[in-house]
């Protein structure tokens, strides 16, 4: 099969790589039908995230046909349409217990296009599938389906709930890409007072207009200033970081209002600065986490009821095999207006078949 493999900082390609197959029986495998990139591989790309080791194959979102399941696999079986999370939790250690899939002892967790081969390639292994894939219902995109593997759960649950958004809240955005969208997206179903996007590029600003936030301000042009205008000198209520660099982190930590609260959702690959002494007197709570995904159910039938926007934020579609264009594209967003990319869809045909395919569904000739 063909897969986008990471060759070390700087450096992936679409190459041949051995076709995947069941190793545990709770595995299956999985066609992939549609795919994206996120922003998570760009920090991957630039070596922030040094777990992912050359020769892994990138992403960690999709939506594709089940083809393989293994022996103990109950909730799926072969020709279902599945969305493939981004955690893929073992359901049975403390932390999965307690609905924190995402810091999962069990060899699960993140470990998609992190710690073993991922979605962007023509086939993907998803171990722990009884709790790593959701079906999904004829009536849903696949286009739409995917941007639920990952950013909608995250903004959702490490912007949103983690910020503690309420009723009249002042929610200031920082980074309007995917993320800081699908969080202005999902801060809205807690009726806000007011949602303040900020970012340096206006396509952003704009779409962030047409989510829903009520003021939009470029990150050049001083936005503490916006939001002490706005909030009569007091500050937001919630912060939410969705961009992953030192700057943007600390200029939540400056328009949060005492008592207030900052959700960090961005990736970071390098230190921020903690102003602890002017902070410390403010009863700020700042939280950060990684995506645990147990919203995902939630948020799929309100995607199927038509709920969740998620067809806003895709702005760029390619065949899978023209993934690494999309990564450049991806990467220049500024330049490109891209938001979410998407790659292959629901009559996407120019997949191999895996070794030994057998009928309409091909299976692995080692299962």
């Amino acid at each position: 099969m063909k897969a986008l493999v990471f060759h070390g900082p700087g450096q992936a390609s679409w190459d041949k790589v051995a076709d995947p197959g069941i190793q545990e029986p709770t595995d299956i495998v999985v066609r992939v039908d549609t795919t994206t990139i996120c922003g998570t591989d760009l920090h991957i790309l630039k070596g922030d995230v040094p777990e992912v080791t050359p020769g892994t194959v990138l992403g960690h979102e999709a939506v594709g046909e089940v083809v393989e399941a293994g022996s103990d696999v109950r909730t799926v079986r072969p020709g279902d349409r599945v969305l493939v999370s981004c955690i893929s939790p073992c359901g049975r250690c403390r932390y999965c217990r307690e609905q924190m899939y995402g810091q999962c002892r069990g060899n699960g967790g993140w470990v998609l296009g992190h710690l073993i081969d991922g979605t962007q390639a023509e086939y993907v292994r998803v171990p722990f599938a009884d709790f790593s894939v959701h079906p999904l219902p004829a009536a849903v995109h696949s286009s739409d389906a995917v941007l639920l593997s990952d950013i909608f759960p995250t903004a959702y649950e490490v912007g949103v709930l983690n910020g503690g958004v309420l009723p009249g809240d002042t929610v200031v955005v920082v980074g309007a890409g995917p993320i800081g969208l699908a969080t202005i997206a999902t801060a809205r179903l807690f009726s806000p007072g007011r949602i303040i996007a900020v970012d340096l590029a206006e396509s952003r600003l704009d779409a962030a207009r047409e989510l829903g936030a009520d003021a939009v301000v470029n990150a050049a042009e001083g936005p503490q200033s916006l939001v002490s205008d706005l909030t009569e000198g007091l500050g937001a209520d919630v912060a939410v970081e969705a961009v992953g660099v030192p700057e943007t982190f600390e200029l939540c930590t400056r328009v949060v209002r005492p008592g207030g609260r900052v959700a960090n959702v961005g990736v970071h690959g390098k230190p921020a600065t903690l102003h602890l002494e002017e902070l410390w007197i403010k009863n700020v709570t700042i939280r950060t986490g990684l995506v645990d995904t147990y919203s995902t159910p939630l948020l799929l039938g309100m995607l199927a009821a038509g709920r969740l926007p998620a067809s806003a934020l895709a702005t760029h579609r390619f065949e899978l095999a023209q993934i690494e264009e999309a990564y450049d594209v991806f990467s220049k967003a500024a330049d490109t207006g891209a938001l979410k990319v998407v790659l292959g869809g629901p009559e996407h045909k120019d997949v191999e078949p895996l070794a030994g395919a057998d009928g309409p569904h091909p299976r692995p000739a080692s299962a």
